[in-house]
């Protein structure tokens, strides 16, 4: 059995589609690392996100806590009856 040989425009063709497929994975690969980075990003946020839900949820629990009142209190402002607030504005 006896095969033919390729005529130039068979090999063109071949050719062509090589480097169409070789600009197209190299397409794809820089599409992947932009995702892989956003997905990266995406995963900080959420493990960010996770631990402020789970600062939040103590302060839930322990809504009850004098310190913790005291401290919400001293966040925002407040001060315990007969104390003098002194506010820095030197600088």
């Amino acid at each position: 059995m006896e095969f033919k040989r390729a005529g130039f425009l068979t090999k063109l063709v071949v050719l062509v589609l090589l480097i169409y497929m070789a600009i197209s994975l190299l397409d794809l690969r820089g599409k992947i690392q932009e995702v892989q980075a956003e997905r990266d990003v995406l995963a900080r946020l959420v493990s960010d996100q996770k631990l402020e839900n789970q600062r939040l949820e103590d302060a839930i629990a322990n809504s009850d806590d004098p310190e913790m009142l005291e401290q919400v209190a001293r966040d925002r402002g407040y001060v315990e009856q007969h104390e003098t607030l002194f506010i820095d504005i030197a600088n």
